[in-house]
């Protein structure tokens, strides 16, 4: 088996998918994600477009403007049609799931050089836009169990996790992103985009729209649920609707080096596991428990991780029964930078863009760990956990 190594890895700002506030809501998500592969190539010139043995994009709903999002992009941003590319609909995990296949092709020896992306814009493209879900389906499961928020409750009441634990989770993650956003610690992987202020105005968006400048536990606790009465779930403890695009760089390590390309981390290993889903958040519990006794790892050996915050009930139950870091937040290597709570969770760019995260968050935060995790959980049970390894 050949290595796969990471050469790069970028993504644009997250924007609220809002059609008034939004800061994208005049860009379409096809030029969200030729914005990160115009990015990948001005950053590394020694590769160029006709190079890519294949363009894997995620996004969780394939419909609309995202119809075949992986060749239709490439094709309207000009680059070779010689390059093929997949799309890949596996709801959150998309951007991961894409990941994960490209690394594969080039440690069977298929390719040699490949971009593996995300994409999603949830106001153009709504959530369950064009969804037709089978009868059959609602034999099996309650049909009011099935929708994201309803999960996150569910999770919450079956794991322990009470209202003051994910307000406290919420509370630290907007901190961190703040912090790290003031720090400017994202700004190797966030490449600016053009957007409209509310008023209208055309300026440079250069850091994640939803990051609060201010957060008090005490608000949060007052919000209400919308998913369930006397519900402890609100949109204090929820990822919000969001928009954004992001893209890693792939390469055989040979490749890599025949270039005199520069690398610090490869890609070691990855799962995917399912799980009920109608308590769909807590999916990394088994994909991180598969990868780990696949590949004789533990939580321990992980220098820093990544979990997508899809919900604070669901990620606390993961973080919790995982072993991966403290009870609650303030977390010691778990999110560092905040997570989706306060960055967005745009949903099929999440699994991309926490690799993205965690790549730098290794490099520069923990550049003596061999280790590092990023899981996330999916709509319907579906959830993916990979690990990169330092070289």
């Amino acid at each position: 088996m050949k290595e796969c190594v990471i050469i790069d890895g970028v993504r644009t700002p997250n924007g609220r998918a809002h059609n008034e506030k939004g800061w994208f809501r005049k860009v379409r998500p096809d030029e969200l994600l030729t914005t990160v592969y115009h990015a990948l190539f001005e950053r590394n010139p020694k590769i160029k477009p006709e190079d890519v043995d294949c363009i894997m994009a995620g996004t969780a709903n394939a419909s609309g403007m995202q119809n075949d999002i992986g060749r239709l992009a490439w094709l309207a941003a000009g680059y070779p049609e010689s390059v093929p590319s997949q799309t890949i609909c596996n709801q959150c995990p998309s951007g991961m799931s894409a990941t994960m296949d490209a690394a594969r092709a080039i440690m069977t020896g298929e390719a040699d050089i490949m971009i593996a992306s995300g994409v999603e814009d949830m106001e153009k493209v709504p959530m369950a836009a064009n969804m037709d879900m089978p009868p059959r389906l609602w034999n099996r499961y309650n049909p009011m169990e099935i929708p994201m928020g309803n999960t996150a409750e569910k999770v919450a009441d079956q794991w322990n996790v009470t209202k003051e634990d994910m307000v406290n989770m919420a509370y630290h993650s907007n901190i961190k992103a703040k912090q790290a956003r003031d720090a400017g610690k994202f700004k190797n992987e966030i490449v600016p985009v053009m957007g409209h202020k509310e008023d209208g105005t055309e300026f440079l968006v250069e850091h994640d729209q939803w990051i609060r400048e201010s957060v008090s536990k005490e608000d949060m606790m007052l919000m209400k649920t919308p998913f369930k009465e006397n519900g402890k779930v609100s949109a204090a403890t929820s990822s919000p609707l969001t928009s954004g695009a992001a893209a890693l760089l792939l390469m055989s390590r040979d490749k890599a080096d025949k270039l005199g390309l520069s690398y610090s981390y490869k890609y070691k290993c990855g799962t995917q596991a399912g799980c009920d889903p109608t308590v769909m958040g807590v999916g990394p519990i088994y994909a991180v428990k598969r990868l780990f006794e696949r590949f004789g790892l533990s939580a321990g050996e992980m220098g820093a991780v990544e979990i997508n915050e899809a919900f604070s009930s669901q990620s606390l139950a993961c973080i919790r029964e995982l072993k991966l870091d403290n009870e609650n937040a303030p977390f010691a290597k778990t999110n560092v930078w905040g997570g989706a709570l306060a960055l967005g969770h745009p949903l099929g760019e999440s699994g991309a863009r926490i690799l993205v995260t965690l790549h730098n968050i290794l490099k520069t935060e923990f550049p003596n760990e061999k280790y590092g995790l990023a899981t996330l959980c999916g709509g319907f049970g579906n959830a993916n956990a990979v690990v990169l390894e330092k070289i």
